[in-house]
């Protein structure tokens, strides 16, 4: 039988020590009111605004371009909020959090332009409320306001602001919710509840494929990947692997469980929300599910499917004989991966030798059989600190394939 597999190449660096889980303080739960109270002091309001039961538009040029996003804002609200059970938009940030209210519409402004942006958001400090700015021409655009509503969610639930290591993530999880909205069934009821028709996938799969190799959320200019990094939260919310912990729980779970003031990466709470599992395995399983987009996106998959052939997986040279070298400048950085096309028949064997002895990895084989199923063979894991930004040098040995 022909085989076509996929291998990678996981870089893992990591750090923990004297990580605690906080306990998050209980919330008074209140049935929130059915119309949330206007308050103008966020983005300042404004004389000319349309409402709907949660937000206030101010500025608007029509009333149906208003009319359509905030139909669209209700829509993403219904599913992350009232079906998901995020922290609602409409709650202060400031002091303990809690869901006894008062509850506030969160404003939405019309805006002409903004500087190298489409939309942005906002908080006033004062009322520790966000809102949300969003240039005409993209009001009809769910895919730029529904990722600024994200950053709302993240405002909302507190602990990751003024985090720097979180800063990042932040982007990644909007788009998360932003795609997350547009594609998932698990947001069909919300969808449909106002009469709205399933978008299509953010996802970049020349990106997050041929670009595996780098930090797993990297926020470098003109390079990062920090926007198209958001299908590890979709593999961590499906959890097709079932790893105790992940799922939808971890929303708020990343926030609730934030360790107060710390600093820490969003790394470090995934890690003691999916105890006692460790996070290189929990990584190195997503990127092997990616080596085929197998994370339960079908429209992630089909994308991959039509891309194919064009990504780039030219991380190796050949040193012959079977034997090859990574590529210096695509070694996987820290929670990166290399994942490299694998094609032969019958028995398949591949051996990897690390040049940096200090450098923690993982090797998997992704196998895709002749029924479309994807099996997981793991070979090695093994976790050692080294510098997060130096490249995983590796040779790789097979026989039975060619890579």
């Amino acid at each position: 039988m022909r085989v076509l597999a996929q291998f990678f190449v996981l870089c893992t660096i990591w750090i923990s020590a004297g990580l605690s889980i906080p306990t998050p303080a209980e919330n008074a739960v209140a049935t929130p009111p059915a119309e949330f109270t206007a308050n103008p002091t966020p983005g300042g309001g404004g004389s000319k605004y349309r409402d709907s039961p949660h937000f206030r538009m101010y500025n608007y040029t029509t009333t149906t371009a208003a009319d359509s996003t905030i139909k669209t804002l209700e829509s993403a609200y219904s599913c992350f909020v009232d079906d998901l059970g995020w922290r609602s938009t409409g709650l202060t940030y400031n002091g303990e959090l809690s869901d006894s209210g008062p509850y506030y519409k969160l404003n939405v402004y019309n805006v002409g332009a903004l500087t190298g942006a489409a939309a942005n958001t906002g908080t006033e400090s004062k009322t520790g409320l966000s809102f949300l700015n969003i240039v005409t021409q993209y009001l009809n655009t769910p895919s730029v306001f529904v990722h600024e509503f994200g950053h709302a969610l993240t405002y909302c639930e507190k602990y990751w602001i003024d985090q720097i290591r979180t800063g990042a993530w932040w982007e990644t999880i909007a788009q998360f919710v932003a795609d997350t909205y547009l594609t998932s069934p698990i947001c069909s009821n919300a969808r449909a509840k106002y009469n709205l028709s399933e978008g299509d996938t953010l996802i970049d799969i020349n990106k997050v494929i041929s670009d595996s190799f780098q930090i797993i959320v990297d926020a470098t200019s003109n390079s990062g990947n920090y926007y198209q990094a958001w299908p590890f939260f979709t593999y961590l919310t499906n959890n097709p692997d079932n790893y105790t912990g992940l799922g939808w729980a971890i929303f708020p779970a990343v926030w609730t469980k934030y360790k107060r003031d710390s600093n820490e990466t969003p790394l470090h709470v995934l890690e003691r929300i999916a105890a006692p599992t460790r996070i290189q395995a929990i990584v190195g399983r997503y990127w092997a599910r990616m080596a085929f987009v197998d994370i339960g996106h079908k429209k992630a998959q089909v994308a991959f499917q039509a891309r194919r052939k064009s990504l780039n997986y030219a991380n190796l040279d050949s040193l012959g004989g079977g034997k090859y070298r990574v590529k210096a400048a695509r070694q996987p950085r820290y929670m990166g991966a290399n994942i490299i096309p694998l094609k032969g028949t019958g028995a398949i064997s591949v051996k990897v030798t690390v040049a940096n002895s200090t450098a923690g990895f993982t090797a998997t084989l992704a196998i895709l059989g002749a029924e479309g199923t994807v099996s997981l063979l793991l070979y090695d894991a093994f976790k050692l600190t080294a510098e997060l930004n130096r490249g995983l040098d590796y040779q790789l040995e097979v026989t039975g394939v060619t890579a």
